[in-house]
């Protein structure tokens, strides 16, 4: 994409970041820790990095903090499987006012691509809720790098640009 229009223009975008996780520590979270890295390379910021258990009340609650705070964007990693401690996507699906249904779509094709059948049972997914983008991915440092580097990032600011205008 070329930089002529005011939705393309790179602007320093403040992120959020929730890691659903009964065992993970920010001392042992790599996806974490990448997330941040890739973020941060790309000029943007964090506002909150936090890790809360597998449990719906609590990563509702941390997710409806962040869609009144001042990130623009937030990103959970972890819950978007089909296992009973999954909770992340249907938590944060309930708090979604529109989805983003080819956010998934296109994911999991990029997933199927490098890790095979497996990439095609994520139930990642995004959505919008008071103004935010709000991206649910799988808990794997490759999740997390195929998303950010293919979709997010270079698509952010074209995003920011559609849900902000009037």
């Amino acid at each position: 994409m070329s930089d002529h229009h005011p939705r393309d223009q790179k602007k320093e975008t403040v992120f959020s970041i929730l890691i659903t996780s009964d065992t993970r520590t920010e001392k042992t979270d790599r996806t974490g820790k990448l997330a941040r890295e890739l973020i941060e390379e790309a000029g943007h910021s964090i506002l909150d990095f936090s890790i809360v258990p597998n449990d719906a009340e609590k990563i509702s609650e941390w997710i409806e903090k962040a869609i009144v705070s001042d990130a623009g964007v937030i990103v959970t990693s972890g819950g978007t499987g089909i296992g009973v401690k999954d909770k992340t996507v249907d938590t944060a699906s309930g708090l979604f006012e529109k989805t983003l249904p080819g956010f998934g779509e296109h994911f999991r094709r990029l997933s199927f691509e490098e890790v095979g059948l497996p990439g095609v049972w994520s139930r990642a997914t995004a959505g919008v809720a008071n103004g935010k983008l709000i991206f649910c991915l799988p808990g794997s440092k490759g999740a997390m790098r195929t998303a950010l580097n293919k979709i997010i990032l270079p698509g952010i600011g074209h995003m920011l640009w559609e849900l902000n205008r009037k």
